[in-house]
């Protein structure tokens, strides 16, 4: 299976809930649970197993979620949905603490592998302050300071 062959389990995840999730962030409030596979984090920040399971290997693998026909399109239209909140509510309002650390290290990881394109900076702008989240910042530096094999 090739880098991107792992994108299944995101597209299945999604399958049943991406609309109630989509209304809820147009709604301005996060109600049930699909954090994980709507804005996934790099390995290494989750521990549970749910965490785990829904976590992005690498760059590399960021770079496939956002050139996927579904996955793509859908993580800017929900990002796009919490910005449209930006003047008004925090993450925390709309996501509650812990899942608006998630929102922030998801930010980071996919303005990194987007390279600067689509709503990703803009929300790391709007509701951190420019701020990249470091423990995702430190995982893609080590990435990135690795020794090809």
């Amino acid at each position: 299976m090739g880098v991107c062959g792992g994108l299944t389990r995101f597209v299945q995840a999604q399958a049943g809930i991406y609309p109630r999730a989509l209304e809820e962030l147009r709604a301005g409030a996060k109600r049930s649970h699909w954090m994980w596979f709507i804005f996934p984090q790099i390995i290494g920040l989750g521990r549970s197993s749910t965490a785990q399971f829904y976590a992005i290997a690498d760059l590399a693998e960021a770079r496939c979620y956002l050139a996927h026909p579904l996955l793509g399109p859908r993580l800017e239209e929900a990002t796009r949905a919490m910005l449209a909140w930006s003047a008004e509510r925090s993450p925390e309002a709309i996501l509650g603490h812990v899942d608006a650390l998630k929102f922030h290290s998801s930010m980071t990881l996919f303005d990194a592998a987007a390279e600067g394109e689509g709503p990703y900076r803009e929300a790391l702008d709007s509701f951190y302050y420019s701020q990249r989240d470091g423990a995702t910042t430190a995982i893609i530096g080590r990435e990135q300071a690795a020794p090809s094999a």
